[in-house]
Protein backbone atom coordinates (compact mmCIF):
# COMPACT_ATOMS: atom_id res chain seq x y z
CA UNK A 1 0.00 0.00 0.00
CA UNK A 2 1.46 3.40 -1.28
CA UNK A 3 0.27 6.26 0.84
CA UNK A 4 0.41 9.82 -0.81
CA UNK A 5 -0.41 12.99 1.12
CA UNK A 6 -1.25 16.26 -0.50
CA UNK A 7 -2.83 13.73 -3.26
CA UNK A 8 -5.65 16.18 -4.37
CA UNK A 9 -2.93 18.60 -5.15
CA UNK A 10 -0.57 19.54 -7.83
CA UNK A 11 1.91 16.83 -7.66
CA UNK A 12 0.38 14.35 -5.50
CA UNK A 13 -2.37 14.23 -8.04
CA UNK A 14 0.51 14.07 -10.66
CA UNK A 15 2.27 11.28 -8.57
CA UNK A 16 -1.24 9.52 -7.91
CA UNK A 17 -0.95 9.02 -11.84
CA UNK A 18 2.11 8.04 -12.53
CA UNK A 19 1.92 5.13 -9.79
CA UNK A 20 -0.85 4.33 -11.71
CA UNK A 21 0.85 4.20 -15.17
CA UNK A 22 3.16 1.79 -13.65
CA UNK A 23 1.04 -0.54 -12.68
CA UNK A 24 0.20 1.06 -8.17
CA UNK A 25 -3.76 0.86 -7.85
CA UNK A 26 -3.02 0.34 -4.44
CA UNK A 27 -3.04 4.04 -3.62
CA UNK A 28 -4.36 5.78 -0.37
CA UNK A 29 -4.64 9.65 -0.85
CA UNK A 30 -5.02 11.67 1.67
CA UNK A 31 -5.92 15.34 1.64
CA UNK A 32 -8.05 18.13 2.62
CA UNK A 33 -11.07 16.71 0.73
CA UNK A 34 -13.80 19.80 1.59
CA UNK A 35 -12.00 21.85 -1.23
CA UNK A 36 -13.81 21.01 -4.04
CA UNK A 37 -11.70 23.03 -6.72
CA UNK A 38 -9.44 20.13 -6.34
CA UNK A 39 -11.44 17.26 -7.02
CA UNK A 40 -11.02 17.27 -10.80
CA UNK A 41 -7.34 16.34 -10.22
CA UNK A 42 -8.10 12.97 -8.77
CA UNK A 43 -11.13 12.23 -11.42
CA UNK A 44 -9.98 8.59 -13.24
CA UNK A 45 -7.36 7.96 -10.87
CA UNK A 46 -7.40 4.55 -9.18
CA UNK A 47 -6.74 4.42 -5.43
CA UNK A 48 -7.78 2.07 -2.69
CA UNK A 49 -9.15 4.75 -0.43
CA UNK A 50 -9.67 8.38 0.78
CA UNK A 51 -8.46 9.83 4.27
CA UNK A 52 -9.06 13.02 5.45
CA UNK A 53 -5.94 14.94 6.43
CA UNK A 54 -7.14 15.91 9.97
CA UNK A 55 -7.76 11.58 10.90
CA UNK A 56 -5.04 9.90 8.93
CA UNK A 57 -2.76 9.18 12.07
CA UNK A 58 -5.75 6.98 13.73
CA UNK A 59 -6.19 5.43 9.92
CA UNK A 60 -2.63 4.78 10.05
CA UNK A 61 -2.77 3.45 13.92
CA UNK A 62 -4.81 1.08 12.54
CA UNK A 63 -3.08 -0.29 9.14
CA UNK A 64 0.89 0.07 9.51
CA UNK A 65 0.97 -3.44 8.93
CA UNK A 66 -0.12 -2.97 4.86
CA UNK A 67 1.71 -0.01 4.19
CA UNK A 68 5.27 0.17 1.96
CA UNK A 69 6.17 3.58 1.55
CA UNK A 70 4.11 7.23 2.46
CA UNK A 71 4.94 10.05 0.02
CA UNK A 72 4.30 13.06 1.93
CA UNK A 73 3.80 15.70 -0.89
CA UNK A 74 0.65 17.77 1.16
CA UNK A 75 1.82 21.10 2.76
CA UNK A 76 0.96 24.74 3.42
CA UNK A 77 2.69 25.71 0.43
CA UNK A 78 1.48 29.61 0.31
CA UNK A 79 4.61 32.00 0.54
CA UNK A 80 2.22 35.08 0.93
CA UNK A 81 0.51 33.70 4.20
CA UNK A 82 2.87 35.14 7.07
CA UNK A 83 0.97 33.54 10.30
CA UNK A 84 3.57 31.24 11.53
CA UNK A 85 1.61 28.81 13.49
CA UNK A 86 -0.25 27.64 10.60
CA UNK A 87 2.91 26.29 8.74
CA UNK A 88 4.23 25.13 12.41
CA UNK A 89 0.97 22.67 12.08
CA UNK A 90 1.00 21.54 8.73
CA UNK A 91 4.33 21.73 7.82
CA UNK A 92 6.76 20.61 10.88
CA UNK A 93 4.56 19.03 13.27
CA UNK A 94 2.19 17.19 10.96
CA UNK A 95 5.59 16.05 9.06
CA UNK A 96 6.69 15.17 12.65
CA UNK A 97 3.99 13.02 13.42
CA UNK A 98 4.69 11.03 10.06
CA UNK A 99 8.52 10.58 10.34
CA UNK A 100 8.12 9.28 13.85
CA UNK A 101 5.26 6.49 12.56
CA UNK A 102 7.43 5.79 9.77
CA UNK A 103 10.29 5.41 12.31
CA UNK A 104 8.55 2.99 14.79
CA UNK A 105 6.86 0.84 11.80
CA UNK A 106 9.96 0.79 9.54
CA UNK A 107 8.39 2.36 6.79
CA UNK A 108 10.08 4.16 4.23
CA UNK A 109 9.29 8.44 3.85
CA UNK A 110 9.51 10.64 1.29
CA UNK A 111 8.53 14.30 2.21
CA UNK A 112 8.51 17.50 0.18
CA UNK A 113 11.11 20.59 1.48
CA UNK A 114 11.37 23.34 -0.84
CA UNK A 115 14.05 25.43 -2.05
CA UNK A 116 12.41 28.19 -0.77
CA UNK A 117 14.64 27.47 2.40
CA UNK A 118 17.28 29.17 0.19
CA UNK A 119 16.90 32.24 1.03
CA UNK A 120 18.72 34.81 -1.08
CA UNK A 121 20.91 32.01 -2.11
CA UNK A 122 23.75 33.42 0.48
CA UNK A 123 25.13 30.06 1.23
CA UNK A 124 24.41 28.57 -2.58
CA UNK A 125 21.99 25.66 -4.06
CA UNK A 126 23.88 22.31 -3.01
CA UNK A 127 21.67 19.95 -0.59
CA UNK A 128 24.92 19.47 1.58
CA UNK A 129 23.27 18.93 5.13
CA UNK A 130 26.32 21.03 6.69
CA UNK A 131 24.60 24.27 5.52
CA UNK A 132 20.75 23.21 6.35
CA UNK A 133 20.96 24.69 9.63
CA UNK A 134 22.87 28.38 8.04
CA UNK A 135 20.05 28.62 5.81
CA UNK A 136 17.98 32.01 5.89
CA UNK A 137 14.47 31.52 4.24
CA UNK A 138 12.55 35.04 3.16
CA UNK A 139 8.98 33.91 4.67
CA UNK A 140 7.67 31.12 6.78
CA UNK A 141 6.77 28.66 4.65
CA UNK A 142 10.44 28.55 3.98
CA UNK A 143 11.30 28.69 7.34
CA UNK A 144 9.39 25.47 8.44
CA UNK A 145 10.19 23.59 5.60
CA UNK A 146 13.99 24.22 7.08
CA UNK A 147 12.89 23.85 10.50
CA UNK A 148 11.68 20.42 9.56
CA UNK A 149 15.15 19.83 7.29
CA UNK A 150 17.08 20.57 10.60
CA UNK A 151 15.27 18.48 13.03
CA UNK A 152 15.07 15.60 10.79
CA UNK A 153 18.79 15.86 10.70
CA UNK A 154 18.83 15.64 14.51
CA UNK A 155 16.87 12.54 14.79
CA UNK A 156 18.89 9.26 15.77
CA UNK A 157 15.21 7.63 14.99
CA UNK A 158 14.73 7.66 11.16
CA UNK A 159 12.45 5.80 8.90
CA UNK A 160 13.85 2.49 7.08
CA UNK A 161 15.12 5.41 4.11
CA UNK A 162 13.82 8.57 4.28
CA UNK A 163 14.20 11.57 1.62
CA UNK A 164 13.31 15.06 1.76
CA UNK A 165 13.23 16.78 -1.75
CA UNK A 166 13.96 20.81 -2.33
CA UNK A 167 11.45 21.66 -5.06
CA UNK A 168 12.01 24.21 -6.91
CA UNK A 169 9.67 25.94 -9.50
CA UNK A 170 7.92 23.06 -10.41
CA UNK A 171 5.08 23.75 -13.39
CA UNK A 172 3.05 22.02 -15.27
CA UNK A 173 -0.64 19.97 -15.41
CA UNK A 174 -2.93 20.07 -12.33
CA UNK A 175 -2.34 23.29 -11.00
CA UNK A 176 -5.52 25.09 -12.11
CA UNK A 177 -6.86 25.49 -8.83
CA UNK A 178 -3.94 26.98 -7.40
CA UNK A 179 -4.40 30.57 -8.14
CA UNK A 180 -1.84 32.73 -7.38
CA UNK A 181 0.50 30.45 -6.61
CA UNK A 182 -0.12 28.35 -9.61
CA UNK A 183 3.53 28.86 -11.77
CA UNK A 184 4.49 31.44 -14.56
CA UNK A 185 3.96 29.67 -17.46
CA UNK A 186 -0.18 28.74 -16.17
CA UNK A 187 -0.56 32.74 -16.14
CA UNK A 188 1.35 33.05 -19.21
CA UNK A 189 -0.73 31.06 -21.20
CA UNK A 190 -4.15 32.56 -19.71
CA UNK A 191 -2.86 36.19 -20.27
CA UNK A 192 -1.95 35.42 -23.84
CA UNK A 193 -5.08 34.37 -24.33
CA UNK A 194 -7.09 36.37 -22.73
CA UNK A 195 -5.70 39.84 -24.70
CA UNK A 196 -2.58 38.28 -26.76
CA UNK A 197 0.42 39.49 -24.47
CA UNK A 198 1.44 38.81 -21.32
CA UNK A 199 3.08 40.71 -18.16
CA UNK A 200 6.26 40.01 -16.43
CA UNK A 201 7.65 42.00 -13.11
CA UNK A 202 9.78 44.24 -13.50
CA UNK A 203 13.41 44.13 -11.73
CA UNK A 204 14.28 45.88 -8.95
CA UNK A 205 17.65 44.56 -8.51
CA UNK A 206 20.47 46.09 -10.84
CA UNK A 207 22.08 43.11 -11.62
CA UNK A 208 19.64 41.50 -13.62
CA UNK A 209 17.59 43.14 -16.42
CA UNK A 210 13.68 42.87 -16.93
CA UNK A 211 12.69 39.65 -17.11
CA UNK A 212 16.27 38.46 -16.79
CA UNK A 213 15.27 37.23 -13.54
CA UNK A 214 16.90 33.43 -13.50
CA UNK A 215 14.58 30.20 -11.70
CA UNK A 216 15.26 26.72 -11.88
CA UNK A 217 12.28 25.66 -13.72
CA UNK A 218 11.64 22.01 -13.39
CA UNK A 219 8.64 19.96 -14.90
CA UNK A 220 6.27 18.07 -12.97
CA UNK A 221 6.42 14.88 -14.91
CA UNK A 222 10.23 14.68 -14.32
CA UNK A 223 9.14 15.57 -10.38
CA UNK A 224 7.35 12.42 -10.16
CA UNK A 225 9.73 10.57 -12.07
CA UNK A 226 12.38 11.03 -9.30
CA UNK A 227 10.06 9.89 -6.49
CA UNK A 228 9.65 6.86 -8.21
CA UNK A 229 12.89 6.53 -8.78
CA UNK A 230 13.60 6.82 -4.97
CA UNK A 231 10.56 4.62 -4.14
CA UNK A 232 11.97 1.67 -6.34
CA UNK A 233 15.86 2.06 -5.58
CA UNK A 234 15.76 3.40 -2.15
CA UNK A 235 19.62 4.89 -2.24
CA UNK A 236 21.72 6.71 0.75
CA UNK A 237 18.73 8.35 2.85
CA UNK A 238 19.10 12.21 3.30
CA UNK A 239 18.27 15.72 1.52
CA UNK A 240 17.84 16.37 -1.98
CA UNK A 241 17.57 18.93 -4.33
CA UNK A 242 15.00 18.25 -7.00
CA UNK A 243 15.13 20.95 -10.08
CA UNK A 244 16.51 20.66 -13.85
CA UNK A 245 19.69 21.71 -12.51
CA UNK A 246 19.50 24.89 -14.85
CA UNK A 247 18.69 28.50 -14.48
CA UNK A 248 16.26 29.57 -17.23
CA UNK A 249 14.76 33.50 -17.63
CA UNK A 250 11.18 34.66 -16.44
CA UNK A 251 11.86 35.73 -20.02
CA UNK A 252 12.97 32.68 -21.68
CA UNK A 253 9.71 31.27 -20.16
CA UNK A 254 7.26 33.56 -21.60
CA UNK A 255 8.89 33.10 -24.87
CA UNK A 256 8.46 29.23 -24.93
CA UNK A 257 4.66 29.79 -24.01
CA UNK A 258 4.14 32.12 -26.80
CA UNK A 259 6.06 29.51 -29.11
CA UNK A 260 3.82 26.98 -27.50
CA UNK A 261 0.86 29.22 -28.91
CA UNK A 262 2.13 30.20 -32.48
CA UNK A 263 1.82 33.73 -31.09
CA UNK A 264 4.25 36.42 -31.67
CA UNK A 265 5.85 37.50 -28.47
CA UNK A 266 4.10 40.35 -27.11
CA UNK A 267 5.94 40.95 -23.25
CA UNK A 268 5.03 44.26 -21.14
CA UNK A 269 6.57 44.54 -17.43
CA UNK A 270 5.20 45.36 -14.07
CA UNK A 271 6.35 46.58 -10.71
CA UNK A 272 6.91 43.58 -8.15
CA UNK A 273 4.25 43.61 -5.67
CA UNK A 274 5.48 45.64 -2.44
CA UNK A 275 3.77 42.63 -0.58
CA UNK A 276 6.67 40.20 -1.93
CA UNK A 277 9.81 42.97 -3.13
CA UNK A 278 11.91 42.11 -0.71
CA UNK A 279 11.61 38.44 -0.75
CA UNK A 280 11.87 38.16 -4.28
CA UNK A 281 14.97 35.44 -5.26
CA UNK A 282 16.58 36.27 -8.36
CA UNK A 283 18.22 33.46 -8.99
CA UNK A 284 17.92 29.45 -8.38
CA UNK A 285 19.44 27.07 -9.56
CA UNK A 286 19.18 23.14 -8.04
CA UNK A 287 22.96 21.45 -7.90
CA UNK A 288 21.60 18.14 -8.66
CA UNK A 289 24.81 16.39 -8.30
CA UNK A 290 23.96 14.47 -5.10
CA UNK A 291 20.88 12.72 -7.16
CA UNK A 292 22.72 11.63 -10.45
CA UNK A 293 25.60 10.63 -8.15
CA UNK A 294 23.22 8.75 -6.14
CA UNK A 295 22.07 6.75 -9.16
CA UNK A 296 19.87 8.58 -10.70
CA UNK A 297 19.92 8.69 -14.71
CA UNK A 298 17.03 10.01 -16.56
CA UNK A 299 17.54 13.19 -18.12
CA UNK A 300 15.01 16.25 -17.56
CA UNK A 301 12.98 18.27 -19.68
CA UNK A 302 14.53 21.26 -21.19
CA UNK A 303 12.90 24.12 -20.36
CA UNK A 304 11.69 24.17 -24.09
CA UNK A 305 10.40 20.34 -23.70
CA UNK A 306 8.10 20.75 -20.55
CA UNK A 307 6.40 23.85 -21.75
CA UNK A 308 5.81 22.53 -25.45
CA UNK A 309 4.27 19.61 -23.60
CA UNK A 310 2.63 21.31 -21.03
CA UNK A 311 0.92 24.01 -23.42
CA UNK A 312 -0.39 21.85 -26.00
CA UNK A 313 -1.17 18.52 -24.37
CA UNK A 314 -2.86 19.75 -21.09
CA UNK A 315 -3.70 23.74 -21.10
CA UNK A 316 -4.96 24.26 -24.55
CA UNK A 317 -7.53 21.81 -23.50
CA UNK A 318 -7.53 22.30 -19.67
CA UNK A 319 -6.41 18.38 -19.54
CA UNK A 320 -5.57 16.16 -16.64
CA UNK A 321 -2.38 14.20 -16.18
Amino acid sequence: MIIVTGAAGFIGSCLVSKLNQAGFNNVVVVDDFTKHEKDKNLEGKIFEAKVERGVLADWLATNQKQIDIIFHIGARTDTTEFDKAIFDELNVEYTQMLWNFCSDHSIPLVYASSAATYGLGEFGYEDNHEVIAKLKPLNPYGDSKNDFDIWALQQEKQPPFWAGLKFFNVYGPNEYHKGRMASVIFHAFNQIKANGGMKLFRSHNPNYTDGGQLRDFVYVKDVVEVCMYLMNEQPTSGIYNLGSGKARTFLDLATNTFHALKVTPNIDFIDTPIDIRDKYQYFTEANMNKMVNSGYKIPFHTLEEGVKDYVENYLIEQKYY
